[in-house]
């Protein structure tokens, strides 16, 4: 029987232990994370009053309580944790579905001042990412610009939008939900570089923000204008046409104002973060125009938008895991059809998935082909692979290696930790915010 180490327990590590078990009945696989907590950025990384997206933690629930599947969370790969070269003893192949585990940086003066936040620090906070710090994000701030027009754009200025009433039944931690219910962040403004019809988000994402209680969405029609696709959106494709026509309602309706305000701007891009007091203050944005080839040309003219808080939601990107070959240009492994690839050659027996194999592109159902390719390599693999000598029990050589792993049991355990956190606090299930309290349920294995 071949036994096979997924390392990641996210969407892309989910479908492709199915994949392996759907496909071959000799197959067993251990999932490993180095949370203890399963299902990646589907728990960490929806926004929670998504609920219909988080729950597709149904669906990987389902793989994950498969009988030739197994899970164990706390395991660290690579510095501090099991080399990955030892990992390779311990089973016939390794499928790494590490994700991208950082953000883009926007390169400019003052990016690092106090106040000025990656889009995915604020995630990680308002999701309970047991490695997210609570700095006070929305403490003291009247005003916040989101840099980036995506969905995680969108998802950001909407959680700042967004009342008690809303986020109360949600699993949001309770430090984060108190932080919230006391911001005085009354606006909120999403920039973008290019136009409208380049923007990343999806129209339902969109649409979102003009549904929020006592919630204004602005746009520029000058702006929006100024994208040649804006006066005729037919030759777009659909979402881009649907996209401009909800930009277009909003840029032409004058509602009442509100207690908050989301603005959306175009054409603008970031030059230069300017402080106020030893922190943030404002943004200075360079005036853009299209070039005619898709892209866009600075115009010399400059605009400075007051910010308290900025994010930056520019892209995800991968990171290199020690004992991994790794494309810094690309911030993936090199790969072919999901082998890994060591100096142009085949390293037998290792294979990517997901993010850390194709960047951080497409939707969290982009991950089943891009699960399934690599499985599909790996199982033309399988009679040269059984072949290895390994372990009887991998999880007695991670025990040796100094893991202690967190088993399905214990991931149970964390789940009725937070229910009982929920009712006691008059809520739903509420998350365990840190390490050690994550920890903690997860040993207390009693029904």
């Amino acid at each position: 029987m071949l036994h096979v180490a997924v390392v990641g327990s996210g969407p892309s590590g989910c479908y492709t232990a199915q994949s392996l078990v759907q496909q071959d009945p000799d197959v067993k696989v251990d999932v490993l994370d180095r949370l203890p907590c399963p299902y990646g950025l589907v728990r960490y990384g929806v926004a929670p009053d998504h609920e219909k997206i988080k729950s597709l933690q149904n669906n990987l629930r389902t793989v994950l309580e498969h009988e030739r599947v197994r899970f164990l969370g706390g395991v660290q790969i690579g510095p501090d944790g099991v080399p990955a070269a030892r990992l390779r003893e311990m089973y016939h192949a390794v499928v790494y579905c590490v994700g991208a585990a950082t953000d883009r940086h926007l390169g400019i003066p003052g990016e690092d001042l106090p106040g000025s936040w990656s889009a995915t620090e604020f995630v990680s906070w308002y999701s309970a990412h047991p490695d997210a710090v609570d700095d006070g994000f929305v403490a003291g701030a009247r005003s916040a610009v989101v840099i980036g027009v995506g969905n995680v754009a969108v998802d950001v200025a909407r959680m700042l939008a967004r009342g008690t009433a809303e986020l109360s039944p949600t699993d949001m931690p309770q430090a984060a939900l108190t932080a919230l219910a006391a911001s005085r962040v009354a606006e909120v403004t999403m920039v973008g570089r290019r136009g409208p019809s380049q923007a990343r988000f999806t129209t339902k994402e969109l649409r979102e923000l003009g549904t929020l209680p006592d919630t204004e969405v602005t746009v520029d029609p000058a702006e929006l204008a100024m994208d040649p696709a804006y006066a005729d959106p037919s030759a777009l494709p659909a979402p881009q046409r649907r996209n401009v026509e909800v930009l277009r309602g909003w840029a032409q309706s004058t509602g009442p104002r509100a207690r908050h305000r989301i603005g959306l701007r175009f054409f603008l891009r970031p030059v230069e973060l300017l402080a106020d007091a030893g922190r943030v203050g404002a943004v200075r944005f360079e005036r853009t125009a299209p070039d005619g080839r898709g892209g866009v040309t600075g115009t010399g003219r400059y605009e400075d938008l007051e910010a308290q808080l900025v994010l930056r939601s520019v892209g995800y990107r991968g990171v290199p895991l020690e004992g991994l070959p790794f494309d810094p240009a690309a911030g993936t492994v090199p790969h072919l059809a999901g082998r890994v690839l060591r100096e142009g050659l085949v390293a037998p027996g290792e294979y990517v998935a997901g993010w850390i194999k194709r960047g951080p592109t497409g939707v969290i159902g982009t991950n089943r082909p891009c699960a399934k390719e690599t499985v599909t390599s790996l199982l033309e693999d399988s009679d040269a692979l059984a072949r290895k000598d390994v372990p009887e029990e991998p999880l007695t050589a991670l025990r040796a290696e100094g893991a202690e792993p967190v088993e399905w049991a214990g991931w149970q355990a964390i789940e009725r930790a937070e229910a009982a956190l929920g009712a006691s606090l008059g809520r739903g299930i509420v998350k365990l915010p840190d390490w050690q309290s994550l920890m903690a349920a997860a040993h207390d294995n009693a029904p």
